[in-house]
């Protein structure tokens, strides 16, 4: 039933469009099917594949969320399947238009579309045999900076030093993490801080006492004191506060001169946080929350914040991700992409990171899964805190699908 409303929306939407591109001439790759595949890792990654009659596979990524094979298969499929996947830019808005109403704007609908974007930009580089970052005008650079969120807790220490673990938050603990992750060769890490102390009181409120933060500039001074100048730090509030106290842990943390702190006030209110970049001496990152290039125009026009978080699998994928940035560019802002996802996902950012100005590093966020850089065939995708942006076709990457099966969620 899915696949048949889907196909008629299709036809009904383009039986207007007398100037349809004609998806034969120059390559006749046509698409035969969309499916997806989650890996069980730190978080479910949900890989998407895009199958063409050519025998060129793409992938892809989607961002973890409930729903996203429903959509890719049920809706998007029998949108694609007989079209040119080269066609990138007009398939993306098609994907747009075929799920208007249900979605495509943001959320879910936006993060199904994202991950097929990836997919199709894939195909379409396999098949024109030049690796995505040209087929988006050249790189800039040939590495891009990678930065180890170092996470926090029991999920922190169990990648800092063994026999040092601790069950606790303590700053004791994030300081031997910090030195772990700059040992591995990175001169950028960041912690959340939005983390239990061991004393009890109501998060709801939004609101910290001065013990609670206290605790949270114990943390960061722990962490540079131990690191000093070896590494840039950064912290994390995952939109958990109120104004108020935003402002107050930001003033309490200021002197350690922190890389950024991210996201220190619940996403939807752009006037409160251009209100409290106003308020502090800090360097603000938002993003993560957003979607496309419409979901950022405020933040950007704004200056709100100092660097923007988008992340490619979930605002729209490669290509709306390098809109956002020349948007940004505009008002001297930089991206500081938001990532916790796969192999894929990380190549898919690397190659926007590669052919934008304005660009800081790119996030990792799975030092504790061993055999994340196993799904990649191949040598290790990072080394010494950096990423050099493939050469292949594509991504210019390929899964070790025997590595994928032995990890795939049902």
């Amino acid at each position: 039933m899915y696949e048949d409303f889907a196909s008629k929306l299709a036809a009904t939407m383009w039986a207007d469009f007398d100037d349809k591109p004609d998806r034969t001439d120059g390559h006749p790759a046509e698409i035969t099917d969309l499916s997806t595949t989650v890996i069980d890792g730190n978080f479910p990654w949900t890989i998407v594949t895009v199958e063409t009659d050519e025998g060129v596979t793409g992938i892809g990524e989607a961002y973890p969320s409930p729903g996203v094979h429903g959509i890719i298969t049920d809706y998007l499929r029998p949108v694609l399947v007989g079209e040119n996947p080269t066609d990138v830019e007009r398939l993306y808005n098609l994907m747009r238009e075929s799920l208007s109403g249900r979605g495509s704007q943001q959320g879910v609908g936006t993060i199904a579309i994202s991950g097929v974007e990836i997919a199709l930009w894939d195909a379409a580089g396999k098949l024109l045999d030049q690796p995505i970052y040209q087929l988006l005008g050249g790189k800039i650079r040939e590495e891009v900076t990678v930065y180890a969120d170092c996470h926090a807790g029991e999920a922190m220490v169990e990648s800092a030093e063994e026999g040092q673990q601790e069950t606790t938050y303590q700053p004791e603990a994030y300081a031997r993490a910090a030195r772990a992750a700059v040992d591995d060769g990175f001169d950028m890490v960041k912690f959340d801080l939005d983390v239990p102390s061991g004393r009890e009181f109501d998060t709801l409120s939004r609101h910290f006492d001065p013990p609670e933060i206290e605790h949270k500039r114990a943390i960061v001074e722990a962490v540079t004191e131990e690191i000093g100048h070896d590494a840039e730090v950064a912290v994390d509030l995952h939109w958990n506060f109120s104004p108020e106290t935003a402002e107050r842990i930001c003033r309490a943390v200021e002197p350690y001169d922190l890389a950024w702190i991210e996201d220190p006030l619940p996403p939807e209110n752009t006037d409160a946080m251009r209100e409290l970049k106003r308020r502090v001496d800090v360097t603000l990152l938002t993003g993560e929350n957003r979607y496309g290039r419409h979901g950022f125009r405020d933040l950007i026009q704004e200056q709100a914040v100092d660097f923007l978080a988008p992340d490619v699998p979930k605002t729209g994928g490669i290509a709306e991700t390098k809109k956002i940035a020349d948007m940004a560019e505009a008002y001297y802002q930089a991206l500081v992409p938001h990532n916790i996802g796969s192999p894929v996902a990380t190549v898919a950012t690397a190659h926007v990171g590669a052919t934008i100005p304005n660009f800081v590093a790119l996030e990792y966020h799975a030092r504790e899964v061993p055999w994340w850089e196993d799904l990649v065939v191949g040598d290790d995708l990072i080394q010494e805190g950096r990423i050099r942006v493939p050469d292949g076709p594509g991504l210019g990457i390929e899964l070790d699908w025997d590595v994928v099966e032995a990890h795939e969620k049902e």
